[in-house]
C-alpha cells in the first residue's frame, strides 16, 4: 500500500487527530500529516439525534447530540461498530463553561462532516476486518465520558452524558442495529474510558446470540502518582465525578467497595466486566505523561518540559520514572489478561490513540508487537482466530513505534 502525503489536508488532520488530546495545550504535533491515508477520503455527515432533547439528552449547552453513520454492505450489512469519540473532560464550572462553546460541548460547533479513517475506513486495504460494517462515530459533548447526569442552572450547563449514550443507542437500534448479528463497541481516550464504562450495558441491548465485544483505545487511565508526589489525575477525575453526577451511573460492583472517584478509573473496573474486552494502550501514554504524570501544576520549574515534547529528550531518571508507570500499567492488567475472553495490545510507544489514525491502525509501517500490528491483533481477537495477549518489551526496544513529537 502506497503511503500518500496529502498536503492540503495537513492542518485538517492535525485538528482531527488531537481529538484524543483535548484538554492539553497542544498546538501542533510535528508528524501529524495524513500519513498512511489515501487521497480518496470518505467524508461522513453529522446526524442529530431526533427526540433526544425531549428526553433531556443534550450537550453541555443544551443542543442536541449527534453521530456520523456510514452504512455497511455485503457480508457486513448486519454488523455494527460504534466508536465513542474522545476529547478530555471538564471538572469544574469554569472548564465546562469554556467547553460548551466548542465542538466538545455543543453540536452547534461540531463539524458537519468528518473523515472516517483507520478502524472507521470503508476500504479493505485500510481496515481489513471492519471495512464493510455499519460504522458509527458517536460525538462527545458532555465532558464526563458519556456518564454524567445533572445540571447547573446558574451556569446554563447540562451534564447529560448517560442520557446521550442511551438516546444514541436507542436511535441506532431503530436504524437497524437491533438486527445486528455482531457488534463492537469501541472508543478512543475519554471515549475509550466510556467504552469500558458502558461495555456491559452495550451487551445488554442485544440477544445472547449476538456476538458482542468491546475495545478501549488509550482509555487505560491510571490512578498514578505524579512527579510531585501527588495525584493530579485523581484530583481532576474527582471534580468530574462530583460536578457531573457520575456516581449514580458507575458500576455497583465497584461503588459497593470503593469511593466513586476510584470507580472512574479503569483499573478498578476491568476485573468485573463480563463482556469480552480488548485493551489497546501505549505503555508510555503521551496524554498521561502530559496531563497526569507531569502537568505544569506538578512541575512548576519545567524540569519535564522537554521530555514531554519529545521522548528522546528525557533524562535517564525521567525514563526510570516512566518505566515505573509502565510497570504500574502491567500490574493493573495482570488479572484482566488471565481471562481467555479478553485481549491486550500494550506497545512501548509514546503515543495516545491508535485506532483512528491510519498510520498506526493499518499501514505499511504500522507499529508491531512481534510481527503483528494493531488491526490484525484486534481482528484476530474479535473473530476468535487466536488469543491476543501482546505486551511489548520496555522502551527503547521497539523501533516500529510512531512516537508523538510536540512543538
Amino acid at each position: 500500500m502506497k503511503l500518500l502525503w496529502v498536503f492540503g489536508l495537513v492542518g485538517f488532520f492535525v485538528g482531527r487527530w488531537v481529538d484524543c488530546f483535548e484538554g492539553l495545550n497542544v498546538t501542533e504535533v510535528s508528524h501529524l500529516d495524513s500519513y498512511g491515508v489515501s487521497s480518496n477520503l470518505l467524508m461522513v455527515g453529522l446526524s442529530l439525534i431526533k427526540g433526544a432533547a425531549a428526553k433531556g439528552a443534550v450537550c453541555l449547552d443544551g443542543t442536541s447530540p449527534g453521530y456520523h453513520l456510514h452504512r455497511g454492505f455485503g457480508s457486513g450489512a448486519n454488523s455494527w461498530l460504534i466508536q465513542l469519540e474522545g476529547g478530555g473532560w471538564c471538572n469544574d464550572i469554569r472548564t465546562c463553561v469554556y467547553r460548551k462553546k466548542t465542538r466538545r460541548g455543543s453540536s452547534t460547533y461540531m463539524e458537519k462532516q468528518i473523515p472516517f479513517t483507520g478502524i472507521l475506513s470503508n476500504k479493505a486495504e485500510e481496515n481489513p476486518d471492519f471495512f464493510n460494517w455499519n460504522r458509527v462515530k458517536l460525538r462527545y459533548c458532555d465532558g464526563a465520558s458519556f456518564s454524567g447526569d445533572g445540571q447547573d442552572e446558574a451556569a446554563g450547563l447540562y451534564f447529560r452524558g448517560q442520557r446521550i449514550w442511551l438516546s444514541g443507542m436507542e436511535d441506532l437500534m431503530s436504524k437497524g442495529m437491533k438486527h445486528a448479528n455482531q457488534a463492537l463497541l469501541s472508543g478512543c481516550s475519554a471515549g475509550g474510558l466510556a467504552a469500558i464504562l458502558h461495555c456491559d450495558e452495550f451487551r445488554a441491548l442485544f440477544p445472547r446470540t449476538t456476538k458482542i465485544k468491546c475495545l478501549s483505545d488509550a482509555g487505560l487511565f491510571l490512578d498514578a502518582i505524579d512527579v510531585s508526589g501527588r495525584r493530579a489525575l485523581r484530583n481532576m477525575f474527582g471534580g468530574v465525578v462530583s460536578l457531573q453526577g457520575v456516581q449514580k451511573n458507575l458500576p455497583g460492583t465497584c461503588t459497593g467497595n470503593m469511593d466513586p472517584t476510584s470507580c472512574f478509573f479503569p483499573q478498578n473496573l476491568i476485573a468485573n466486566i463480563k463482556t469480552p474486552l480488548f485493551l489497546l494502550n501505549a505503555a508510555y501514554d503521551a496524554w498521561q505523561l502530559q496531563a497526569s504524570l507531569a502537568p505544569p501544576s506538578a512541575d512548576p520549574h519545567g524540569y519535564w518540559h522537554e521530555c514531554k515534547l519529545n521522548n528522546a529528550h528525557c533524562t535517564a531518571s525521567q525514563i526510570q520514572f516512566l518505566q515505573g508507570f509502565r510497570n504500574q500499567m502491567l500490574n493493573a492488567v495482570k488479572g484482566f489478561s488471565m481471562s481467555r475472553k479478553n485481549g491486550l495490545f500494550i506497545n512501548s510507544c509514546f503515543a495516545h490513540g491508535q485506532t483512528e489514525r491510519q498510520d498506526t491502525w493499518f499501514a505499511d509501517e504500522s507499529p508491531l508487537i512481534g510481527s503483528k500490528g494493531i488491526a490484525q491483533s484486534v481482528g484476530d481477537w474479535y473473530f476468535d482466530r487466536t488469543r491476543v495477549k501482546a505486551i511489548d518489551c520496555a522502551y527503547p526496544c521497539d523501533n516500529t513505534c510512531h512516537n508523538l513529537i510536540f512543538k
